[in-house]
């Protein structure tokens, strides 16, 4: 299948298209800055401290009529440009598809090198978030702001999440696991006063010795590696970026420092330095604005190590060099010990501070704007080598893409699409049912077919990935389950169109099928019910649910209450984990169904509110359909906070572990 790269298929409907935009965007631009100050600002404490009312109803009285003034003279120009504009959207193509050319060992044409379907399997990983990149307007109804700027913060931040090293920590002692976990991925030592990553004499809080086990690149880590990576001067710091080094932590508190093996005299590591150095890959390279951003690699480092050194640096007894490392690492159970405490649960989940290391493939709802979608393109471009943005229709389509759809759309569907593996196909479709104010919108269903292996006898190994965004108003059941209807029926044609079974090609291989986004309904709500009930869940297992209307103890709601968002309590990512990790902080800051939250004044009242929330972005997992005696299972499972402030739902991620049988292995 042929990827679009442009909107139009010859240049001169292109140059059409651009004018008509010029012609419009004033008018649009001015549109939505009056409408701005009007939109509501609900309970942003933050916002009313520093600018007091009657100063914004100064700026109302004042810049309103100016602005309405110079919307009047912008709506003649604006009808032409729409004349123009609209027959073109008729051809224009639903999607545009961005690659950046990778040649080093973590582009795509590596990564499908890495596994032949055989040994011990594979891991792949997955989130979903929805950023609220709508018009400025239209985002401040949901308490965020300066759309713009989130656009580009948002991609930083995921990025440099994702492109940390992944070391996982096994902690021998069941009783000792007091190891707050920060992430999947990351035990990262702070930098020296020259900026060089060092490690940190002494011993680690809670914990006796340190045995470094695993390899990278076919070595064993030192314990310089293990924390800092690769030595810039070793030939196989090359290595991919599955490659994870794995920290042994046994013993009980008060115990001797860990013993640390030396590095080579004079071999510094280069951890989240600028491009082009050895011992990273292109994907960690620092780009522009990276410095001290609240997502850079620095702070990052920083929110997982922290570090109160003497003047002397020396490292001192056991018990005082313990009070001086404080720290923050992904804690690994081993087996025995989370059977023990979760004895109904085969995997590991978190609240996590950051984006897992080794993110695969990202799955984006309500990326509406384009100027946004554009700069988040750019800032996730380096480390996901193939994007998919501006995904939906505009204009009048009627039944050439939505299917019947013959409502205007002023927007697209707001689905934004990234990864790291070749996309081999893709299928946009809008759902025809759309009503109120989602009519306005394209929303639909985005279907991707990825390459992710190849077998030795030459069989392409794939994996199918489906984005959508279903209705919104929480009185539209019906509407959703017809949704959700259409969405299996398009995935199942979208298998079909694309599976390949020749002679002449020989049958490829499911690796995974996996549905994720936002579904604007929960698993608890009594006005969900009928979502909860529906046979796509069947078919698709959700790792957060026991059944319709029952969730398993650790999940939690993805949906934040946006009155909140801008608390000192929840302003940055570390804080909003510590209060998502009781009870009382999800009972304030988490969004609840409407009908558990009237009169929470009252003791007896207050009580309905023992839930974790709305949790309306899913990720689901398919288990027909894949290659014969392969079975794909959950590793790990993350809410994310590293977004908090930027938008009002919570990111959701999945490890999976995808390995064939002992007999297809052999």
């Amino acid at each position: 299948m042929v990827l679009y790269t442009t909107p139009f298929s010859t240049s001169c409907l292109s140059a059409l298209h651009t004018v008509s935009w010029v012609l419009i965007s004033p008018c649009y631009c001015l549109l939505d800055r009056l409408l701005t100050p009007f939109t509501s600002i609900k309970g942003d404490k933050r916002r009313r401290a520093e600018s007091r009312c009657y100063v914004q109803l100064l700026c109302i009285i004042l810049f309103t009529p100016i602005y309405l003034a110079l919307l009047v003279a912008a709506l003649p120009l604006a009808f032409l440009g729409f004349l123009l504009w609209s027959p073109l959207q008729s051809v224009r193509r639903p999607y545009i598809y961005s690659r950046l050319e990778d040649k080093g060992p973590g582009g795509g044409a590596a990564l499908l090198g890495e596994w032949r379907g055989t040994g011990t399997g594979k891991s792949f990983c997955f989130a979903t978030a929805n950023l609220c990149l709508l018009p400025e307007s239209l985002a401040r109804l949901n308490n965020v702001f300066h759309i713009q700027a989130r656009a580009k913060e948002i991609g930083q931040r995921i990025r440099n999440g994702a492109s940390r090293p992944q070391i996982k920590i096994y902690i021998d002692s069941p009783t000792n696991t007091s190891i707050s976990a920060a992430s999947f991925s990351s035990l990262v030592s702070p930098q020296g006063s020259d900026g060089v990553a060092r490690t940190v004499p002494g011993s680690m809080k809670r914990t006796a010795s340190v045995e470094y086990k695993g390899e990278v690149g076919g070595r064993r880590c030192s314990a310089e590696e293990a924390v800092n990576g690769p030595a810039s001067g070793d030939p196989t710091n090359s290595s991919s970026l599955e490659d994870a080094c794995i920290v042994r932590i046994g013993g009980e508190e008060g115990g001797r420092p860990p013993e640390t093996e030396d590095s080579a005299p004079g071999s510094q590591t280069k951890n989240g330095g600028s491009g082009g150095q050895k011992g990273q890959t292109p994907n960690h390279s620092q780009r522009d604005g990276d410095s001290g951003s609240l997502g850079s690699p620095s702070a990052s480092r920083e929110s997982l190590v922290k570090v109160r050194a003497g003047a002397d640096g020396s490292g001192g007894e056991p018990g005082a060099t313990n009070s001086k490392l404080l720290y923050k690492a992904s804690v690994v159970k081993k087996a025995a010990a989370r059977k023990r405490r979760h004895p109904d649960e085969a995997f590991d989940h978190e609240i996590s501070a950051f984006f897992p290391a080794n993110l695969d493939f990202l799955c984006l709802q309500e990326v509406f704007d384009k100027r946004a979608a554009a700069k988040l393109k750019d800032q996730l471009h380096g480390y996901f080598e193939y994007i998919l943005y501006d995904v939906g229709v505009y204009g009048c389509q009627g039944c050439r893409h939505c299917h019947g759809c013959c409502n205007f759309k002023f927007l697209n569907s707001g689905l934004f699409f990234a990864s790291r593996y070749p996309i081999m196909d893709v299928a946009y479709h809008c759902y025809p049912n759309g009503r109120w104010e989602d009519a306005l919108a394209s929303k639909g269903a985005l279907f991707l077919k990825v390459q992710v292996g190849s077998t030795p006898q030459d069989q392409r190994i794939v994996g199918y990935i489906s984005c959508t965004h279903l209705q919104a108003p929480p009185e539209d059941s019906t509407i959703r389950c017809e949704q959700l209807d259409l969405l299996q029926d398009w995935l199942a044609d979208f298998r079909k169109s694309t599976s390949s079974s020749s002679t002449a090609n020989p049958e490829e291989l499911v690796a995974f099928d996996i549905i994720c986004g936002d579904f604007n309904f929960d698993n608890c709500s009594s006005d969900d019910k009928l979502e909860q009930q529906h046979s796509l869940f069947a078919r698709y297992k959700d790792p957060c649910r026991l059944g319709p209307g029952e969730e398993k103890s650790w999940a939690i709601g993805t949906l934040l209450d946006t009155n909140n968002l801008h608390d000192e309590d929840v302003c940055t990512p570390d804080n909003l984990q510590k209060v998502l990790e009781s009870e009382e902080g999800r009972r304030e800051y988490l969004a609840f169904p409407p009908s558990k939250c009237a009169g929470v004044g009252t003791k007896g009242r207050k009580d309905l509110l023992k839930g974790n929330g709305r949790r309306i972005d899913y990720i689901l997992l398919g288990e027909e359909g894949l290659g014969p005696d392969w079975k794909a299972e959950v590793e790990e499972f993350s809410f994310i906070t590293q977004l908090s402030g930027l938008t009002d739902h919570l990111p959701v991620a999945i490890r999976l572990m995808v390995s064939a049988s002992e007999e297809e292995a052999v």
